[in-house]
């Protein structure tokens, strides 16, 4: 885990400038640097990459960004939040687990009954970003991967919904939801599950439908739960000193990018149908969850995750709610 003083060192050892995303009067060439929470090349930074590329395609002139790599190894992905916040990092992509800490509210996503785009049209977007930029000193740019929704998998088989007993991998977003379930919560970070697993100290983990094979999970993981629950959610955040220093142009070409991402709902549910089958093709055994079971394992998920979220954010935790349910 990358200490305060490691992260300066990192941050010196990159060249950071600070001047670099200060938009001139002259509104030149702007550099913006951005690291991922998620290892380069893997499912949810690969959109980020794709989203970094049209920037530097579209804004070449204006708006270039500078990727600066993905995982622990640039930056911890729980110290990411802060990084960007205190503009050490200028653009962040990052689920909001990553920065509850810093942003509470943001643990509401997970359980939204609407798109961003739709989000976006009933005021919820603004809301949050409000949020964002009053306790985080950031500009909530896009969400990705939303389509995508979550399961539970294990290393030893369950006939019901009942955890006691397992040790599960979380975090914050399904760390609720688990506990009330009877499992043991233990949370890393992504780069240290392979082995918790292969080792025996944690018997099984929630992730989104995709991803688990470009982590090298699939090898060590024998059972999926279904059916799944709440929707994965990837956030795109820059600091707001940084944002606010560019022009309107250079803003446009940001989010023109980030609204390009945020289309590919559809395009992410065939992803996950195929990834899921492909788990199976591995080896991997379906525990399917039907009738009663179904509607407790899923009740469970809906009841734990907006009691813990209403506990933790009692001033606007029931207007969150009403913004993102039907």
């Amino acid at each position: 885990m990358m200490g305060t003083k490691s992260l300066l060192s990192a941050v010196a050892g990159l060249a950071f400038a600070a001047t670099a995303f200060t938009a001139p009067a002259q509104a030149e060439e702007v550099t913006l640097n951005a690291v991922s929470g998620f290892a380069e090349g893997t499912i949810f930074s690969r959109h980020f990459e794709e989203f970094i590329d049209m920037v530097n395609e579209t804004g070449k002139g204006q708006v270039q960004i500078s990727y600066k790599g993905g995982g622990g190894k640039v930056i911890n992905p729980f110290e990411l939040g802060d990084a960007v916040r205190s503009g050490v990092v200028q653009i962040g992509n990052l689920p909001g687990a990553f920065y509850t800490k810093l942003l509470p509210e943001i643990d509401a996503v997970k359980m939204s009954e609407y798109t961003i785009t739709e989000e976006r049209e009933n005021g919820a977007w603004a809301y949050m970003n409000d949020l964002h930029m009053q306790k985080m000193n950031v500009y909530h740019l896009a969400r990705q991967t939303e389509c995508i929704p979550f399961h539970l998998y294990l290393n030893k088989p369950i006939d019901s919904p009942d955890l006691t007993g397992l040790k599960i991998r979380v975090t914050p977003i399904y760390r609720a939801f688990f506990t009330a379930l009877g499992a043991t919560a233990i949370q890393t970070k992504p780069g240290d599950v392979y082995t918790a697993l292969e080792r025996g100290a944690v018997d099984g983990y929630g992730w989104p439908s995709q991803g688990i094979f470009d982590l090298g999970w699939a090898e060590v993981t024998k059972y999926r739960v279904d059916p799944s629950f709440y929707r994965s959610s990837v956030e795109f955040i820059i600091n707001l000193d940084a944002w606010n220093g560019l022009d309107e142009a250079q803003k446009k070409v940001l989010q023109d990018a980030a609204f390009e991402i945020e289309k590919g709902c559809e395009a992410e549910k065939v992803k996950s149908a195929a990834e899921l089958k492909r788990q199976e093709e591995a080896g991997i055994q379906v525990i399917s969850f039907t009738g009663a079971d179904a509607e407790k394992y899923l009740e469970t998920a809906r009841e734990a995750g907006w009691a813990e979220f209403i506990k933790t954010n009692p001033e606007n935790g029931e207007k969150i709610k009403g913004l993102l349910t039907k």
